[in-house]
Parts: structure tokens; C-alpha cells; sequence
């Protein structure tokens, strides 16, 4: 596992859409294709975005089963200020590059797991897909073609068992004023100014947010100013002012009930729902007597287990330890990677085994 797990370091798959010139994940793709080429198992490539590709791998079951699928990414962020993204070097228990822990070393052990699966009564799928550090364009593809009945996402969680994260929803504001020399203020309107009483409602429901009960594993919700944006010169009034916000929701929250708490004009461009699965569900008790140490965790980052969720899936994030993510250096705990293969096989060999529901 190790030598796969260092040519999928070393293979670069930067999202085209995070930086550009990014060759995404097509050179993945085609190693996850390779590892499975033989009688048992499925292959079959998705790419409704040409030059986005997912692979979903299916073990067939021998029938009467539950059906299980493994999820990982194979997209990573940009390399900007590492010396050796690509390397794939080994010290102290450790592999480095980026991508080894967001996700590659999750991608590493979901492939093993698959390859020393016996075959079960239920389906077993491993989806390795496009784009989750962006709009996750491959999940949401896998999941217009498969409904599996339960779904482990393997993002890294240090081998704890993740049952909660946030949602976001990203609000835009443009405010507008008019341009004129800086020498001209009966001509001119200051955008930049005009959106101050915005910026004030904001703080005020920052503070207020900050607040409100907080969820046992995430805390409240919150939101961040991202962006200001105004003006194109000392002497010149700004002529527009954009404003950008994100808001983190919290289990129970909607994007369109934070819609409504924001001031007037807000734009909603994107938004994505929270998860949080049963701490007394089925994958979770699983999981648990696979790794009998696991704590039960929230997380802070957004993963594609909230797309499961929201599709009616059972859903648990379980990957390795690590750390890292998005950074300059970056690192992945190769025990950690065995030994959530190893979890991967018995939570599936006992979950696929059970009847399916009827």
C-alpha cells in the first residue's frame, strides 16, 4: 500500500478550478481504474464535466445484502509554497506531498480495503471522485447514478468517528455609489462608505450568532466577512462595493433561514447543508467495535458526507491521522492509513452481511 500510496502523492491532481493550469484528476482516475482491473470487481468511469472524472468500483454481492460504498476525493489544492509537493518522502512513520492527508492516504486505504474485500452478500462500492474541494461536481454525479443503503466517507478524522459537521452558505452585497474625481465630493458617491451600515448589521449578528446555543460537537453557528472590494484609485469614488460573507450553520439550521437574518440585498450564491448522522446508528456501532478507541467527534471542515446525508444515506466519516491540509507541509501517518483499511473490511464484511430492508 505504501507504493500506491506514494504514486497517488506524486501524481499531481490540482483542481483546475481552485488554480488555474490545474490538471485535475484524470491521472488518478486512471490508477484507480488500473488497481481493479480483473473479474471481480466493476469498473466504471462518470464524467458528466469533461476533464472531471469519477470512478465508482462495485464488488458485486452475492445477494440478500446491504450495499456499503466508500467515498474519497482525488482532487487536491494548489502546492503554492511547498518545496516538495510531489515527493511522496517517507520519515518517522510519515509520508509527505501534498494531498497525503486531504485525501490521498483515505483514497490509499478505501483501494486496499476494496482489494482485500471477500466477496459479501451485499454490494461493496469505493466512489473516487472529482472535485470535493470545490463544488463537488463527482459526488454529486455518483449520486444521480447510486443509492447505496450506508456511506463511509474516509476523510482524514485521525481514526475517529466524525458524526457531525457544519453547513455554509456563501451571501454576496453590492453597493453602489458613483465615480468622480476625489477633488469633486458634490459629484461624487462613496461606495466604499455607503456599505458600512451592511458591515454594522453584520457585526451585530456576528456578535448575536456567537451567542445562541451551542451544538455539543461543532458550537454555534458564526459567519466571517471574506471579502471587501471597492474603488480603483486614491483620487476616484468608489463607484461599487462588493461585500461577501460566509455563514457556518449548525445542525438544524437551513441556508434560507440564514438567508432571512441577513440585511437587505443579500445575494445567496452558493450554499451547502450540514450532516450529522445518529451517534447510535448502525455504521457508528460498526465502527466502533472496529476501533475500539474511537471518540465520537465533530469536525470543522465541510466534506461530501453532507451530500449522502441529505440524499437519505447513512453516513459516517472515518479516514487516518494526519495533518496538515492545505498547508505547506503536509503529511499523512502511514500506520494510521493500515489501520483504517483494516477498519474498512470488517465494518463492511458486518454491515453488507445484513439482509437488506425491505
Amino acid at each position: 500500500m505504501l507504493a500506491l500510496l506514494q504514486e497517488l502523492v506524486r501524481t499531481n491532481s490540482v483542481n483546475p478550478s481552485l488554480e488555474a493550469g490545474g490538471p485535475g484528476e484524470g491521472a488518478v482516475a486512471a490508477i484507480v481504474e488500473r488497481e481493479f482491473r480483473g473479474a471481480r470487481f466493476e469498473v466504471r468511469r462518470l464524467e458528466a464535466t469533461p476533464g472531471r472524472p469519477s470512478v465508482v468500483v462495485r464488488l458485486p454481492g452475492t445477494g440478500g445484502g446491504r450495499s456499503l460504498m466508500f467515498n474519497a476525493h482525488m482532487d487536491t489544492v494548489g502546492v503554492e509554497g511547498m518545496a516538495e509537493p510531489f515527493a511522496g518522502r517517507v520519515k518517522g512513520g510519515r509520508l509527505y506531498g501534498r494531498g497525503a492527508y486531504d485525501m490521498k492516504g483515505s483514497l490509499a486505504a478505501a483501494i486496499a480495503a476494496m482489494q482485500r474485500m471477500p466477496r459479501l452478500r451485499g454490494d461493496v462500492y469505493l466512489a473516487a471522485v472529482a472535485d470535493e474541494e470545490f463544488l463537488s461536481l463527482g459526488t454529486e454525479e455518483v449520486l444521480r447514478h447510486y443509492r447505496p443503503d450506508a456511506a463511509v466517507v474516509t476523510e482524514p478524522t485521525g481514526l475517529d468517528l466524525c458524526v457531525a459537521h457544519k453547513g455554509f452558505a456563501w451571501f454576496e452585497w453590492r453597493v453602489e455609489g458613483r465615480a468622480a474625481h476625489g477633488s469633486r465630493p458634490d459629484l461624487g458617491v462613496d461606495a466604499n462608505l455607503a456599505a458600512l451600515p451592511v458591515l454594522e448589521q453584520l457585526a451585530a449578528l456576528r456578535a448575536e450568532l456567537a451567542g445562541r446555543a451551542a451544538h455539543p460537537l461543532l458550537g454555534p453557528p458564526s459567519l466571517h466577512v471574506a471579502r471587501v472590494e471597492g474603488g480603483t484609485g486614491w483620487s476616484t469614488y468608489a463607484a461599487g462595493c462588493t461585500i461577501r460573507v460566509e455563514r457556518r450553520l449548525v445542525p438544524g439550521e437551513t441556508a434560507e433561514q440564514a438567508a432571512a437574518e441577513m440585511p437587505a440585498g443579500a445575494r445567496m450564491v452558493f450554499a451547502r447543508p450540514f450532516y450529522e448522522t445518529k451517534p447510535t446508528g448502525r455504521l457508528v456501532e460498526l465502527a466502533q467495535r472496529a476501533l475500539p478507541g474511537a471518540r465520537l467527534v465533530g469536525q470543522t471542515p465541510w466534506f461530501d458526507s453532507a451530500l449522502y446525508a441529505a440524499a437519505g444515506i447513512e453516513t459516517l466519516v472515518l479516514g487516518p491521522a494526519g495533518g496538515g491540509a492545505h498547508a505547506a507541509e503536509e503529511w499523512v501517518e502511514l500506520e494510521s492509513v493500515e489501520a483504517a483499511a483494516e477498519a474498512y473490511v470488517q465494518i463492511a464484511r458486518e454491515f453488507c452481511q445484513t439482509e437488506e430492508q425491505r
